[in-house]
């Protein structure tokens, strides 16, 4: 989606269930979230990567999600008091984002054994193995890192 597309929406959402509450909108660099909500400042924010790949239908629900974090205060958390928002306003429960938005953008590529990648934005500090290959930490599937 276009980034002026993107905002036009967020401000319609936020005059429509914020009115003269103060929010406003802006795109943040995020690789491993789609979005957040700033209560301190009262901002909503999305990943300006999610925006230029993600489609219409999923950039709404995430600003819905935030949305619902604003209504239901900081201290809500994913609880019953946001659902009970979040499902007011149309947000549709589902989870969007497993995964980083931008995984093309890590920094740091590791192999297994079998051949499954692995991509991270930080360079790990301790041993790890595939989870593919095992549910639990194995020698065997250790994952070997370089630099992408």
């Amino acid at each position: 989606m276009l980034e002026p597309d993107v905002t036009r929406m967020a401000e319609a959402l936020l005059a429509a269930h914020l009115p003269g509450r103060g929010w406003s909108f802006a795109f943040d660099r995020a690789v491993r979230r789609a979005g957040a909500c700033h209560h301190g400042v009262r901002r909503i924010t999305v990943s300006r990567h999610l925006a230029g790949r993600a489609d219409e239908e999923e950039v709404r629900q995430v600003l819905l999600h935030e949305v619902a974090h604003a209504l239901a205060g900081h201290r809500a958390a994913h609880g019953p008091r946001w659902r009970a928002r979040a499902a007011a306003i149309g947000y549709t429960g589902s989870r969007l984002h497993d995964g980083p938005v931008a995984e093309e953008r890590a920094t740091w590529l590791g192999t297994c054994p079998a051949g499954h990648e692995h991509r991270r934005f930080r360079r790990p500090t301790r041993e790890l193995s595939c989870g593919v290959c095992s549910r639990r930490f194995s020698r065997a599937a250790l994952i070997a890192w370089r630099p992408a």
